[in-house]
């Protein structure tokens, strides 16, 4: 069996006398979706940041295929292959997509000195690859300002896909999308990650995306872990139930896996 690409041991954070993550421990395989879910409370944001790097862990370690990352600042685990997307999307709305996307090749390939008058024609073709394989290359040429929020987010990704990451960390991908867009969205979010091998560790709201699409699933509560598991047996989880998903969280899950099957 190969290394996983994400490995997190017990981690812990607490702020004041508030424990928001206990020992927290999980393994991200190669092209796996892994998702991180639980009430509002449950640490999910602080064990996400902590592995992005956007918060130091009090106890635990952060290892990227083998080597240790734990407390490193959040552009130089960017650059050992780690991309992220955003729960508010955040996109130049003054330049056009597929410029956006250029920059995020140029800033990748270090190509930072030789912006203007020269970065209209750099990696513009690469652009345009990732730009149809989300579904935005007919709309390569619009401002970023005039898209509608949906089509934001398949830039976000085509960014986060120009950094040709081996991890991918998605922050509430589907926040603030209409439901259809939403499940779209992560099935062209799986297929793309599955095909080109890279991981994935989200947190999502949504049931229907989150049993729809995840291979594994940690559920939190009050920062500690309550089950991790596939989604069948967390669905079936009667403490996950009875904490998190109740009646109709569990109807979702099964509507999700219904679907996916």
């Amino acid at each position: 069996m190969s290394e996983p690409v994400l490995q997190v041991e017990g981690l812990r954070k607490a702020f004041g006398g508030v424990i928001a993550v206990d020992t927290v421990s999980f393994e991200v395989a190669a092209g796996r979706l892994f998702a991180i879910i639980g009430p509002n409370g449950a640490g999910k944001s602080t064990c996400f940041n902590m592995v992005g790097g956007q918060l130091l862990p009090d106890a635990g370690r952060v290892q990227l295929a083998g080597q240790d990352i734990t407390g490193l600042p959040p552009r130089r685990i960017w650059r050992l292959g780690v991309g992220r997307t955003f729960q508010v999307a955040a996109t130049f709305t003054a330049m056009t997509v597929v410029e956006n996307v250029q920059m995020a090749f140029i800033s990748h390939r270090r190509r930072l000195r030789a912006l203007l008058p020269t970065a209209r024609k750099l990696y513009r073709a690469e652009a345009m690859a990732v730009l149809e394989r989300v579904g935005m290359a007919d709309q390569a040429e619009r401002q970023c300002g005039l898209l509608a929020y949906g089509d934001i987010k398949r830039v976000e990704l085509a960014i986060a896909l120009a950094h040709e990451p081996r991890l991918l960390l998605m922050d509430e991908p589907t926040a603030g999308m209409a439901p259809k867009e939403r499940i779209a969205l992560m099935a062209l979010t799986a297929d793309i990650v599955r095909e080109r091998g890279i991981s994935v560790l989200f947190t999502e709201h949504d049931m229907d995306v989150v049993f729809a699409h995840a291979d594994t699933l940690l559920v939190l509560d009050r920062g500690r872990t309550v089950a991790t598991g596939t989604p069948d047996a967390v669905r079936d989880n009667a403490e996950v139930q009875r904490i998190y998903l109740g009646g109709s969280g569990v109807e979702a899950a099964q509507r999700a896996m219904e679907a996916r099957a």
